[in-house]
């Protein structure tokens, strides 16, 4: 088994972007409390590779990833070439999940792709405080929660945002 310690970010690359290199710049800024070990430095793939290619490598990524970060926006449960396989195989791998709500919602709404509705996952805002802080412990939560056979959807209180002045 690969050593996991990375983080696999999944996103519409097409609409979302913006957001992904917002999560690169928080990781690269010292004066921000984030750490992003992310996956997709593993090795790129070009975009003229085959559909198998591409996914290959994405799998190659997953398997060296020990959480999977969904940046859901207004697109995303609609794409199903590469964001639903990508969670499809998060799903199948047992990634703890966390989804990220582009549009400023705590809980997961009806952007959420609908593979996702019976999924376990935490959901967060898209803020460097709450997700450095999803990502430095819904690992565990999501370990203690699949040891129980519990699934659902879970969120952050309004005192844990509240603590990181949001």
């Amino acid at each position: 088994m690969a050593y996991r310690n990375k983080v696999y970010v999944a996103f519409d690359g097409d609409e979302d972007m913006a957001a992904y290199r917002t999560l690169q710049m928080w990781s690269a800024n010292e004066n921000i409390d984030f750490d992003l070990n992310n996956a997709h430095d593993l090795k790129s793939s070009r975009d003229s590779s085959s559909e198998e290619t591409i996914k290959r490598s994405l799998r190659e990524r997953m398997n060296n990833s020990k959480t999977f970060v969904l940046l859901v926006g207004e697109k995303t449960k609609n794409l199903y070439k590469f964001v639903r396989w990508e969670i499809e195989t998060a799903i199948k791998l047992g990634l703890p999940i966390i989804v990220v709500n582009l549009n400023g919602n705590r809980k997961t709404d009806q952007l959420l792709p609908p593979i996702l509705r019976d999924e376990l996952l935490i959901a967060t805002t898209f803020q460097s405080k709450i997700l450095n802080y999803a990502l430095n412990n819904w690992p565990e939560s999501d370990k203690k929660y699949r040891k129980n056979n519990q699934s659902g959807h879970y969120y952050y209180s309004d005192s844990v945002y509240e603590d990181f002045g949001l």
